[in-house]
């Protein structure tokens, strides 16, 4: 079964879909540029195309455009994530995308962005799994699970906690593969040197997040807090901030260790852009590979 990511590059095909501005300013979305400049962009390619009677967009010429359009630097750069973002159109194993981090170093908002922006549909958080396995084994038989990460008991009481939502992590990738899909998973207990550093039959991109500055650390919960109605309490985050930032450098300690990539994540944005990035460098790597 043929792995499927994000649709086909809204190029235009003369036996096919015609170019589409709204589809194309969508995708140079996804590969980096700002709503403005992708819209400009795509609605040069409209006129481009209408001037020289082409009914499909080629990549050089698109190229040139952007540089002109959008600047030197940042149009050539999209560019380049869309030729990746087309050749991993014609990969044939899925992907397993891992993101590590402390709690409140952006890791959903980051990896549900990058599997959006790849196309990928499977999603899910060692939260949810860990969540399941407390369904099913109450705190008297396995209590690290009924705790949070940072109320564990240490590095030790972390790690303990870990190895358990682990199981629940590799039945979770073992299933996405049988049927054939890409999957992202985020999650605290995505720790360097417990998950496997390579999976047979996919491409595994692993990641750390790190938020250097406590203070923008800090303002995370504030967010959570009031983008999801106090359904989260900012208090017990902000309490045991001490604890989630040693857990912070537990973890990235780990990465350094085991040679995972961190990523600074104070802006989003950015680190969404250099998760990409990691993702489509390790696809052309295989690429090279088969």
């Amino acid at each position: 079964m043929r792995p499927h990511y994000r649709d086909q590059l809204p190029l235009g095909d003369p036996n096919g879909l015609p170019y589409s501005k709204g589809l194309m300013a969508r995708v140079l979305v996804d590969a980096g540029l700002g709503i403005e400049p992708a819209y400009l962009l795509a609605t040069q390619l409209e006129l481009d195309l209408a001037l020289t009677g082409a009914q499909a967009v080629d990549l050089e010429r698109l190229e040139d455009l952007a540089a002109t359009v959008v600047g030197e630097l940042a149009g050539p750069r999209a560019v380049n994530r869309l030729r990746r973002l087309a050749a991993l159109q014609a990969l044939e194993i899925p992907i397993v995308l891992l993101v590590g981090g402390a709690t409140g170093s952006g890791k959903s908002t980051v990896a549900t962005e990058v599997a959006h922006r790849l196309g990928i549909t499977r999603v899910t958080s060692t939260d949810f799994i860990r969540q399941t396995i407390r369904a099913y084994f109450p705190s008297p038989s396995m209590p690290s699970v009924h705790l949070s990460s940072f109320e564990a008991g240490g590095e030790e009481g972390f790690i303990e906690q870990t190895r358990s939502v682990l199981v629940g992590v590799e039945a979770a990738i073992e299933r996405a593969l049988t049927e054939g899909w890409s999957m992202a998973i985020e999650g605290v207990h995505l720790v360097p040197g417990l998950v496997p550093a390579e999976i047979e039959g996919a491409v595994l991109v692993q990641a750390v997040l790190r938020v250097d500055d406590i203070e923008a650390h800090r303002t995370r919960f504030y967010v959570r807090d009031a983008s999801t109605g106090g359904i989260r309490g900012m208090g017990k985050y902000l309490d045991q901030m001490y604890e989630i930032r040693l857990l912070q450098d537990c973890i990235v300690d780990r990465a350094e260790r085991f040679g995972v990539p961190v990523i600074e994540s104070s802006s989003a944005e950015e680190a969404t852009a250099a998760l990409l990035d990691l993702v489509l460098d390790s696809v052309g790597q295989t690429e090279a590979l088969l």
